[in-house]
């Protein structure tokens, strides 16, 4: 699914440890430069750049675009000879000999637009595993880490925020990011009234998106009233889908 910026600004403005103050952003111009050396990079990527240049996401250090500097000689560029190895562009690295994250530059991610799926290379065995499906997905699932909500309250909305931090469509329809689906399941005591469920988004006017915490059905999505939350969602509320996702990009997203 295509990333949210808009979604995307508000995680990072919303976690702890996401992005630099003062922001320093990189000129267009320098990324073009960048690119010249390393081919095109992912589009919430640039986006990144553009609007903060550097910074940190859970405890990872991110790739920047020095203007006008030696890439060979500036360990933090993107353009550094040693952050290319083969189809793998390091973006981001963990101190003291952790982990790295690299754009899969021969993958194609479930995002498309440019996007590259991203890897995680474990600083230990060197083993690789896929973590996201984009920059933006990489950021979301590191702002979910950092608050305790690990890959997500089930398969599907990890499967989301994998890709896009959440997404606001035409229609009014938000699906939640991990900055914010914890504030709006506490505003409605979702936990209180319906402790098998979870509010995964809303409809902008009083209508909630709400899908099964555990148990094997955990792919639908019921909507129903926000002031009449109760246990029974299966059947108070209306089927809307069993794939969140695939609902999700054909109303819009």
């Amino acid at each position: 699914m295509r990333p949210d910026l808009t979604q995307l600004r508000e995680l990072v403005e919303a976690t702890p440890g996401f992005g630099r103050r003062p922001a320093v952003a990189v000129p267009e111009a320098a990324i073009r430069e960048a690119e010249e050396r390393v081919g095109p990079l992912p589009p919430s990527y640039r986006w990144w750049l553009t609007e903060y240049g550097h910074g940190r996401a859970g405890g990872a250090d991110l790739a920047t675009v020095v203007p006008g500097g030696f890439a060979d000689d500036v360990y933090e560029d993107i353009t550094a000879g040693w952050r290319r190895d083969g189809a793998r562009l390091c973006f981001a690295v963990e101190p003291d000999c952790g982990d790295t994250y690299s754009f899969t530059l021969d993958g194609s991610g479930a995002c498309g637009e440019g996007e590259y799926p991203v890897v995680r290379r474990d600083g230990l065995d060197g083993e690789e595993h896929r973590v996201a499906e984009s920059f933006a997905g990489f950021l979301a699932t590191r702002s979910a880490l950092a608050r305790g909500l690990r890959d997500g309250p089930n398969p599907a909305v990890a499967r989301l925020w994998r890709s896009t931090p959440g997404a606001l469509l035409d229609n009014g329809v938000l699906a939640y990011g991990p900055h914010v689906i914890e504030e709006r399941n506490e505003t409605f005591e979702v936990a209180r009234y319906a402790p098998e469920w979870v509010l995964v988004g809303d409809d902008s006017g009083g209508g909630g998106l709400l899908m099964r915490r555990h148990g094997r059905d955990r792919t639908r999505v019921y909507h129903l009233g926000l002031g009449a939350i109760s246990a029974d969602v299966g059947t108070d509320g209306e089927l809307l889908t069993d794939d969140l996702v695939g609902w999700l990009e054909s109303s819009g997203g």
